[in-house]
């Protein structure tokens, strides 16, 4: 896909076609499957090789640590790559990679164990760790690439049409399992050991990861670096050594907004965390009557199935709430949207306590559908209004510390939390998560300013970054 270019002396940047737009976030779509299928699975996977509960949400504090590291590296290092293949694609085919063998390893973490006599958990953590690292380095990308290549007014449209291809991938993803063993395959996991329908899913996911990052490089075509010039306002591209130190200077600048928006998305990640790690305990336990000790039984994996086809419904009605998010915004604010969608999500959360028969848990995943399409694009699209076009990445990467730092806080404590105040029942930690997303609601309205406040402010704070 050749994008619209137009000689250097333009200023503006042409808005881009839907099929330039679909195409060149289609790697999205296999980022979110291999994502899908480690947030519905990977408790499970470690349950089967040992851990307790209490222990779930230390192991998953590999997947947050990763990400603070990375995205910003990764995000400075995009801004000041040109190279053949172009800014951002050389990082989709490493992370595209390294995440694929991630898939193949993760399941077999037994396996492997065997073969090298080491311990399956630690392997599984390890493993764990490459794939969050791997889809790091080449989701962030993704993110920057719509700064990168959209005007600032299509920027909603594009981190929707994000939000549609990650629902589609995740509902593949989050199903797999579930299809495997509808097929005949086993569900079933000999103790120390992980079943068939999981391994077999993380095969497809690996493979249509690296289909759909080999698209979008091969499709799509960056700007170069004097077309970015040219958008610059006429400004050539910075001629002196960019150093990593720099990405510290660049987050004592962040600007007023972001760091609102970093508030709102501390409460919401919080929340989606909490929903991660403990939903197929708290329905093993609240709903299948299970003892918080019960982790290799079929009924255990037949919750783990449950909680991945749940995960599956709520990217499912993501995907036609995104549509709807452009013209909802359009109508009453982007923040009102973000605000109203963080309010369903939340009493989605809430309602699972109270939704006792399983066949009814879909209602449930409605309003975190809802608040789901709106976390992966409307504070993006706020966010792009007010970082400058040579920091793209930089500041995706340090946008990031606000989804990390608030699942590494709850890996922390949310698993001493579940034990210690709640007896074991992640039910009643799923409730809290719920709380939370309804404080960012909150937070939004309060705090975070609308579009029509911010040009002002958008102007006054880029002028102040040094580059």
């Amino acid at each position: 896909m050749e994008p619209p270019h137009s000689s250097l002396s333009r200023r503006i940047k042409p808005n881009l076609s839907m099929p330039q737009i679909i195409n060149m976030s289609m790697g999205f779509l296999g980022i979110q499957m291999a994502f899908g299928l480690q947030n519905g699975n990977a408790s499970r996977i470690l349950a089967n090789l040992g851990a307790d509960v209490h222990e779930l949400s230390w192991f998953w504090l590999v997947a947050p640590i990763t990400g603070l590291i990375v995205q910003p590296i990764i995000g400075h290092m995009g801004d000041n790559t040109w190279s053949p293949l172009g800014r951002r694609k050389p990082y989709f085919l490493i992370g595209a990679i390294l995440c694929a063998l991630g898939l193949v390893l993760l399941p077999n973490a037994a396996t492997v164990t065997h073969l090298f006599a080491a311990n399956a958990l630690l392997l599984a953590v390890l493993f764990l760790a490459m794939m969050d690292a791997s889809v790091n380095i080449a989701m962030e990308p993704f993110r920057a690439l719509v700064g990168d290549m959209l005007p600032k007014h299509q920027g909603t449209l594009g981190f929707s049409v994000q939000t549609i291809l990650i629902g589609i991938g995740a509902v593949v993803g989050s199903y797999i399992p579930s299809i495997l063993t509808s097929l005949g395959v086993s569900n079933e996991a000999p103790e120390g050991f992980v079943a068939d329908n999981v391994i077999y899913s993380f095969y497809v996911g690996a493979g249509i990861l690296l289909l759909t990052i080999l698209y979008t490089i091969f499709i799509t075509k960056e700007y170069s670096p004097e077309e970015f010039a040219a958008f610059e306002d006429g400004k050539e591209a910075p001629q002196e050594s960019s150093k990593f130190t720099d990405i510290f200077k660049d987050f004592a600048g962040i600007p007023a907004q972001m760091k609102k928006l970093g508030a709102v998305q501390f409460f919401s990640w919080f929340a989606l965390f909490t929903m991660w790690v403990f939903t197929t305990s708290a329905l093993a336990t609240h709903h299948f009557g299970l003892s918080p000790e019960d982790t290799h039984s079929k009924a255990f994996n037949n919750a783990g199935d449950l909680t991945g086809k749940l995960f599956g419904m709520y990217n499912l009605w993501a995907i036609p709430f995104a549509f709807l998010l452009t013209p909802i915004a359009k109508k009453i604010g982007k923040k009102q949207t973000h605000a109203l969608a963080l309010l369903c999500g939340g009493f989605g959360l809430i309602s699972m306590y109270f939704i006792k028969d399983i066949n009814f848990l879909w209602i449930s995943m409605i309003g975190l559908g809802f608040a789901w399409a709106s976390i992966l694009a409307m504070p993006y699209a706020m966010l792009i209004e007010v970082i400058p076009q040579r920091k793209m990445g930089v500041y995706m990467g340090i946008f990031n510390f606000f989804i990390v730092i608030p699942q590494i806080i709850n890996g922390l404590l949310g698993g001493l939390i579940v034990s210690n105040v709640f007896g074991n029942q992640a039910i009643d930690y799923v409730v809290v998560g719920g709380v939370c997303m309804l404080i960012g609601a909150v937070v939004t309205m309060i705090f975070v300013k609308s579009e029509d406040e911010t040009p002002k402010e958008i102007e006054g704070e880029i002028k102040q970054v040094h580059f």
